[in-house]
């Protein structure tokens, strides 16, 4: 069961967007999300937009999905060239999933192709996949590679054998150093997604998957909490009693874990739940989701940001292909960000980040709540302050493991 669309004002037909979305836009970087919402199975604790690659047909087949894709990467240039959006070469792309390396490596990169010969890409762009570790050989990614692909995200998740096989993750995990391996032999930066807190996970389980991960030398590390989603099989698990969450108590020892051995291995934390030894190993794309960039969301469920106007696709392969041959926009919903819920965004997504949270982006009322968090250690003190260097709101640990906390005091 894949998570329900937003509530949103419904989206034009011809996709139209106010002429509000063209202002400032020279001044943001523009990415492309590519969508591929194919799975060889489905784990029971996923609630992405995903589907096995045999269940659908027609256009939003396993063999048709690229040229689909493709006729909405067409779509958009139509409506920001409507809207007097400048052009803008594309920074970062991301293709995401699902499982995107279920594709062959033909329609990887004519979906490329196609945002290349759309819009160009920008000097040193930053093009990523994410791959499974069985879903990639070497000769693949050297193609990818050799295509402009300058990064690969694999979705490692444990080490240990019986956290993957409750998650139902089916990749061998002796795989990994291969895979990195073979990826980096090509010449592409790697990054490990990482999952801690899985119902049997211990603290030494933990570690074990932290250290073969560090063990590979990789570049970037994104290491996130367990989320049991309503609708998920592992929910089904979980009300029944055949599994046990772990408490917030080890969820807290398990990101402080990774934090010492993610910095003591030469990683530095730049977003919350991502670490990478150097600043060009960081995802440039996500930090356009957290610094307000825009960008487009190509395939069914994406989700798209320009100048403030948000919108969201239908999720269904079907429903999506079928909107896109009959010339129509593939938008479900749509909402303007702007006012208070620019500046709750604003908060919450800029926190998040070393960066900081510039003091000028809150409220007077919000600036006064600073020095309250100073003192209960949730923010560096020197950077909130002003004493030394910018005026910005910067977590601490403590206060990376309570960033909701602290989203509610500066924006209360």
């Amino acid at each position: 069961m894949s998570p329900a669309l937003p509530e949103g004002d419904p989206a034009p037909a011809d996709g139209a967007l106010p002429a509000s979305a063209a202002d400032g836009a020279g001044a943001r970087a523009f990415g492309v999300y590519l969508h591929v919402p194919f799975c060889a199975v489905r784990c029971g604790y996923c609630d992405f937009n995903t589907y096995t690659a045999t269940e659908l047909g027609g256009g939003a087949s396993l063999a048709a999905y690229a040229g689909t894709a493709r006729s909405e990467i067409a779509f958009a240039d139509r409506v920001l060239r409507a809207a007097g959006v400048p052009p803008r070469e594309v920074a970062t792309v991301f293709v995401g999933g699902g499982t995107p390396t279920l594709l062959p490596v033909d329609d990887l990169v004519g979906l490329l192709d196609g945002v290349r010969e759309t819009w160009g890409l920008a000097p040193g762009a930053e093009v990523t996949t994410e791959a499974n570790p069985d879903s990639v050989t070497p000769d693949g990614l050297a193609r990818l590679a050799a295509a402009g692909f300058t990064r690969v995200s694999f979705g490692m998740q444990s080490a240990v054998p019986h956290v993957l096989r409750t998650l139902e993750r089916t990749h061998d995990p002796a795989r990994v150093p291969d895979v990195v391996r073979w990826a980096r032999d090509a010449g592409l930066r790697v990054s490990l997604d990482l999952i801690y807190g899985t119902p049997g996970e211990s603290l030494d389980d933990w570690r074990r998957s932290l250290d073969a991960a560090l063990a590979t030398g990789v570049d970037h590390v994104s290491a996130y909490a367990l989320v049991v989603e309503a609708g998920t099989r592992m929910a089904v698990q979980v009300r029944r009693g055949e599994l046990t969450l772990p408490d917030e108590d080890d969820q807290a020892a398990k990101y402080e874990l990774a934090d010492d051995l993610l910095t003591a291995a030469g990683l530095r934390w730049y977003e919350v739940s991502n670490w990478a030894r150097t600043p060009a190993d960081a995802s440039r794309h996500n930090l356009g989701y957290w610094r307000g960039d825009d960008w487009w969301g190509v395939g069914p469920g994406a989700h798209s940001h320009v100048g403030g106007v948000r919108w969201w696709n239908v999720k269904h392969p079907r429903a999506y292909a079928d909107r896109l041959a009959r010339g129509l926009s593939p938008a479900a919903g749509r909402e303007i960000v702007d006012g208070d819920l620019a500046a709750l965004e604003r908060v919450m997504l800029g926190v998040r980040i070393a960066d900081g949270l510039p003091l000028a982006d809150l409220a007077p009322a919000a600036r006064t709540a600073v020095a309250g968090l100073v003192a209960d250690g949730l923010v560096e003190a020197p950077a909130a302050l002003g004493a030394d260097g910018p005026r910005r709101v910067v977590l601490t640990r403590r206060g990376r493991l309570l960033a909701d906390a602290v989203v509610r005091a500066l924006t209360a």
